[in-house]
């Protein structure tokens, strides 16, 4: 596992693309957290949900490997290549949902 994210050049400043899950809004789905994609800015819910989709962004989009929450107050990073949590020093704070 590395140390340090390897892949913070791909990240954007990105548009949440919903405010919740874009793909259980579509799908009529429910989702326990949320987590958005800081390549492109989709909006998946987490792991603890039915759907993962923000894991299936993932694995659909091996180019787009880091996440932060989506969630009030929470600032943590995610990086699914590096198997990393960690925080980004001076990053704004979290975009979150209403």
């Amino acid at each position: 596992m590395a140390e340090t994210c390897s892949h913070l050049n791909l990240v954007k400043d990105v548009v949440p693309s919903a405010d919740g899950c874009e793909d259980c809004l579509r799908t009529g789905g429910r989702w326990v957290h949320l987590r958005l994609c800081m390549i492109c800015g989709h909006v998946g819910c987490c792991d603890s949900s039915p759907n993962r989709h923000a894991t299936a962004h993932w694995r659909g989009r091996h180019d787009h490997p880091v996440i932060r929450s989506f969630e009030p107050g929470e600032d943590w990073w995610w990086c699914y290549a590096d198997e990393l949590a960690f925080d980004v020093e001076g990053a704004p704070p979290a975009p979150s949902h209403s």
